[in-house]
């Protein structure tokens, strides 16, 4: 059953207390992916990162997925339309992800017992790092609400992952320079 308008509203609240209280990204991403399948009343969702190739999809948090569909194989973005699609900017919904040809693991959404499934992309600058993604036990069409919702979160994510990344620049020069200083300070 779709969520409350007003559930949108609080979880998103909830997603930027998460994002503004770590920039411990994993934890961060774990909590945000939680939040999206307990809000939207689906099985599961999940964060995709591209891999700095850009062929492959690594996961980077899970929520309602068991280990086994985790571990199906690597998520090729060549093989996956739907990422490809998303990668490109796009929202992407697949009815039945169980025997669209855009799904890389038909075979194993069948076997996960998912039906539907909503992709949206994670977009720093104009550039997409990744994919958030909703799975639907059933088929179903999300609504409106529901895809502006997962697309805030989206942003909110990118934007997570952005001042992480960045965090730990800054953190690798500053232990760069602090070594670098104590060096000089012993000569």
């Amino acid at each position: 059953m779709p969520a409350k308008k007003m559930d949108f509203f609080s979880a998103l609240y909830d997603v930027a207390l998460v994002i503004n209280a770590s920039l411990e990204l994993p934890r961060v991403l774990e909590q945000i992916v939680q939040v999206v399948a307990t809000t939207m009343g689906v099985k599961a969702s999940s964060v995709r990162l591209l891999e700095r190739s850009r062929k492959r999809l690594l996961l980077a948090a899970t929520h309602g997925l068991t280990a086994g569909y985790v571990r199906k194989g690597p998520v090729l973005v060549a093989k996956s339309g739907l990422d490809r699609r998303a990668i490109k900017g796009e929202t992407v919904w697949l009815k039945d992800a169980q025997t669209d040809k855009d799904f890389q693991y038909g075979e194993r959404a069948k076997q996960e017992g998912i039906a539907s499934v909503l992709v949206v992309p994670l977009v720093v600058g104009k550039k997409a790092i990744g994919v958030l993604r909703v799975y639907s036990a059933k088929v179903r069409q999300f609504s409106e609400q529901e895809t502006r919702f997962l697309e805030a979160v989206a942003h909110l994510s990118a934007l997570a992952i952005e001042n992480a990344r960045l965090h730990q620049e800054l953190k690798t020069e500053y232990d760069l320079l602090s070594a670098h200083k104590y060096r000089l300070d012993d000569n």
